[in-house]
């Protein structure tokens, strides 16, 4: 393990910029989607490309990177992804058409998926055991303040200097990524010699892929239930084939017999399936319901991700002391809290309160985040830092999926085909009261998982130093 001072300093600022640059992305150029559909004359339908096509290519590529990261290199995958990412950036600033657009925006994916999914492990590479816990979680704080940042520099670009200019800082921020990554001394290679397993990678990235367009259109699209299937059949496909492979994507032995890795994932699949949304629902609340501008929400609504990006270091540095389920399992139980007291929300609830719980909300996730990464990183051997890394963020782009089309269930439950405005406002609320029951009773079956994936072995780790 490389303990070079100068290759520290270099990783991490390499690592957290490149981290902050895709959820600022996601989280600026939603904002950005009816200017871009003004521009170009779009319909709804194409415009929700834009915005789905980025999330279905992440989630696609992240393991198969994150595998191939562990053989040729993390470093290199790392550096060509960020490169990838830049220049479909910089196009995608330059799109002449729509259809252009998605198909950057594909591109894109990619690229973060190489990036997002060699991070972490070179992080995990570099730092030992017992600086794990800190770097981590000043590298989840990053991502938070892309999530913070986002909507109020997103939207402030978007308003003054147009739709272009989200992509053309993202694509500033990248050559700046390139720029101290290729300061990082030496490079981490875990499967050396081991060959690629293509036919699993085509039954998981077809598999995934199918899964998450059927949940995400399954409240509009008559076909998704069929698609659903499919991409169920596919993903069994590919655990069987993986199961027999010599040299599988992802080491079914990981998910079956290495208890903190497998419920330390489960742990994250909840922690996202039953959070992501609050922000989607909260938002409908604030603007339809209790007729806050769209400004107003949004300042409200910073108060999460904010309380998130200030906490997660002393998370991270926590679970380096005090065993990761431990920490995890509270942010969780709070998390829970935070949920089921939202389920009493009105119109005449003060701005104060839902600040208030969404404070507590945001002190949950950066206990959960961070010591949760940690235990998963710590949990595997060196040669599956890149799948590890890789696995636990589609665990995240899953749930979040999953988060989203369930809110719209219930919303489509009260609310129908009718448009969001004001009239309709005490269905929404109604089906909002719901939705928050239904994710604080997943949360707490997640505070079950998190406990059950047992103590980190810290005198196995500390002998890797």
């Amino acid at each position: 393990m490389n303990h070079d001072p100068a290759t520290k300093k270099y990783a991490l600022v390499t690592v957290m910029l490149a981290s902050f640059t895709t959820p600022f992305m996601g989280s600026a150029i939603n904002l950005a989607i009816p200017s871009i559909g003004q521009q170009f004359g779009s319909n709804a339908l194409l415009l929700s490309w834009v915005v789905s096509s980025y999330i279905l290519s992440s989630a696609a590529f992240l393991l198969p990177f994150g595998r191939l990261a562990d053989m040729v290199g993390r470093k290199k995958i790392f550096v060509l992804g960020m490169a990838i990412f830049l220049i479909s950036s910089l196009f995608c600033g330059f799109a002449w058409s729509i259809q252009a657009l998605i198909g950057l925006r594909v591109l894109q994916g990619v690229g973060s998926a190489m990036t997002f999914g060699t991070g972490t492990a070179i992080l995990t590479s570099i730092f030992p055991p017992r600086e794990r816990g800190r770097v981590l979680g000043l590298n989840v704080a990053t991502v938070y303040t892309g999530l913070s940042l986002g909507p109020v520099l997103g939207g402030a670009m978007n308003q003054h200097l147009g739709w272009e200019s989200i992509f053309f800082l993202n694509a500033v921020v990248g050559l700046a990524v390139l720029a101290f990554a290729v300061k990082i001394r030496g490079e981490w290679v875990g499967a050396e010699g081991e060959s690629f397993d293509t036919a699993g990678t085509a039954f998981y990235m077809a598999g995934l892929v199918a899964f998450l367009y059927a949940i995400s259109t399954i409240a509009t699209s008559e076909a998704s239930k069929y698609i659903l299937l499919l991409g169920l059949v596919l993903l069994v496909l590919f655990v069987r084939h993986e199961a027999r492979s010599e040299y599988p994507l992802i080491d079914i032995k990981l998910l079956t017999r290495n208890v903190t890795f497998a419920m330390s994932n489960l742990a994250a699949l909840i922690n996202y399936s039953a959070t992501f949304a609050l922000t989607f629902l909260l938002s409908l609340v604030l603007q339809v319901g209790m007729g806050h501008s769209s400004s107003a929400a949004g300042m409200i609504l910073l108060a999460q991700p904010v309380m998130m990006a200030l906490l997660s270091p002393f998370a991270g540095a926590l679970s380096d002391r005090v065993q990761p389920r431990i920490v995890s399992s509270v942010g969780m139980g709070l998390s829970a809290l935070g949920l089921f007291l939202f389920s009493f929300l009105t119109k005449e609830t003060p701005v104060w309160i839902i600040i208030g719980i969404l404070v507590l909300l945001g002190i949950g996730f950066a206990l959960f985040s961070s010591p949760n990464m940690n235990a998963i990183m710590s949990s595997v051997d060196k040669r599956y830092y890149g799948i590890a890394s890789s696995t636990s963020g589609t665990m995240r782009l899953v749930g979040q999926a999953v988060s989203i089309a369930v809110a719209t269930l219930i919303i489509d439950l009260y609310v129908g085909s009718a448009q969001l405005t004001p009239a309709v406002a005490d269905p929404l609320l109604k089906s909002a009261k719901v939705a928050f029951v239904v994710f604080a009773i997943t949360c707490v079956g997640g505070v079950f998982a998190s406990l059950a994936r047992g103590n980190m072995n810290r005198e196995a780790k500390l002998a890797e130093e």
